[in-house]
Parts: structure tokens; C-alpha cells; sequence
């Protein structure tokens, strides 16, 4: 059996006791059904991971001896900033937690005309939790110790209007000449704009293109949001990552 990854939001060291907190609990004791001896990894998201050893369980709590370091890290050398129209429901999940898998290093969830989704206010805040809590997910499974930041959600225009990120900046456009094979390969960061369900409008992709966005396309077919995306970073990763 696969040794469970286990997040938690502490500083770790070897040789500490620490107590899981209700998420890593409820999967660890509830789920997994762990008992006392029981081996976990644990990392906090800032780099390595530590091996430990599940010790006592309690009715709401657990606690966790630290026995080992472990600083290897799976970290992609490309750095790829996916900012991605909001998608409905699942959708919006599925992309997150695959572009963790995918390597990314950040995620700006944008708002755009054909997002056709409304949120603000307490439902925003609790969304972006949500989508928080899937980024772990994906890292817990990946082997991945470094968190990728999920970022405050903008408006599109907002976002282009503070420049974006440096480096090489791209969006998917199925009406572009050039894909990925024409490009040199990046040296920076890369950012990479991905519409929602209908895609970026013309005055979106205008828009970006003010500010050095450079359209590309994948092929001849049309792809949806939560397949271009991931497709996209995929083919960066076999042509600039570390895909073999």
C-alpha cells in the first residue's frame, strides 16, 4: 500500500509531535482508516516532505511523530502561471487539480464575459477555500511538496491592467497561425490565458494582446476549457519541461 501524503499548514521538523488538523484527521482516521504505527508523509507546502508515524487517535484528534527528513522535490524547471477563466462546478475542479498534477506554479481564476458564473462576497471566499483545498488534494497525490499559490480572483481586465506576470505571456486562440512548436523556448516564467465555456471574446483577446499576449493554438480542433488548458500544459512540459 501506497504511504498516505498528508498536508498540513505547520512547521515540521524531525523529531516533533504535531497534531493533524480536521482535514488531515477526518482522511487520515476516517477515510484511510489509519491505525496507531501506521506511516505518513507529511510536507506544509513550502518544500521537502518529512516520513512520521501515526502514534495516538482520539475521538476528534491525532497525533503524528516526525521520524525523517525528506528534501527530494518533483518540481517542474518550466514555471507556468495558468490564469483561467472561471469555470462552472466541476469544471473549474478538474482544472485545478490536473494542473497541479501538470506542474504549474500558480493560479489566477479570472472572471470574463462568457464565465457565466457569479460570485462575491462570502460565496467568492468560500469557493476560493474550496478551490484551495482541491490544490492540496492534487499535491497530496502527486508527490508534489511545493503548494501552488491559487490567487485572489480578478476581473480580466483588472488582472491585464497589472500586467500579468514577466516572461512569456500566451493564449489559447483557435484562430491563431503558430503553436507551441514555433516559439523559442522560454528562459522565465511563462503565463498562460485560458478562456471559460465559449472562450475569450474578440475584444478579450484584443485586450490581451495589448499588454504582449501572444495567441497560439493547439490544432484543429476546438477544445473545451478543461481540456485546453491541460492539453496545453502538457505540450509544454514534453517540449520545455521535464516530460521525456
Amino acid at each position: 500500500m501506497r504511504i498516505p501524503r498528508i498536508y498540513l499548514s505547520l512547521p515540521l521538523k524531525v523529531g516533533a509531535t504535531v497534531l493533524l488538523d480536521d482535514n488531515a484527521f477526518n482522511h487520515a482516521v476516517r477515510v484511510l482508516r489509519l491505525n496507531p504505527g501506521a506511516p505518513l508523509v507529511l510536507f506544509n507546502g513550502e518544500g521537502g516532505a518529512f516520513a512520521a508515524t501515526l502514534t495516538d487517535i482520539g475521538k476528534r484528534e491525532a497525533q503524528v511523530r516526525i521520524t525523517e527528513a525528506s528534501p527530494g522535490e518533483v518540481e517542474s524547471p518550466l514555471r507556468v502561471v495558468l490564469a483561467q477563466g472561471i469555470s462552472r462546478g466541476e469544471k473549474m475542479d478538474y482544472t485545478l487539480q490536473k494542473a497541479v498534477e501538470l506542474g504549474v506554479v500558480a493560479i489566477q481564476p479570472l472572471f470574463t464575459e462568457r464565465s457565466g458564473v457569479a460570485l462575491s462576497g462570502e460565496r467568492l471566499d468560500r469557493k476560493v477555500q474550496h478551490w484551495r483545498g482541491i490544490v492540496i488534494g492534487g499535491c497530496e497525490q502527486c508527490g508534489r511538496n511545493r503548494l501552488p499559490e491559487v490567487r485572489e480572483p480578478l476581473t480580466l481586465t483588472t488582472w491585464l491592467l497589472r500586467s500579468a506576470e514577466p516572461g512569456l505571456r500566451l493564449l489559447l486562440d483557435p484562430l491563431a497561425e503558430r503553436g507551441l512548436r514555433g516559439l523559442e523556448p522560454p528562459t522565465g516564467m511563462v503565463t498562460l490565458l485560458i478562456g471559460p465555456e465559449g472562450g475569450l471574446s474578440p475584444a478579450e483577446i484584443a485586450q490581451a494582446g495589448t499588454v504582449g499576449f501572444s495567441g497560439i493554438r493547439l490544432g484543429p480542433r476546438i477544445l473545451r476549457t478543461e481540456t485546453a488548458g491541460m492539453a496545453a500544459l502538457a505540450a509544454m512540459q514534453a517540449l520545455w519541461g521535464d516530460w521525456v
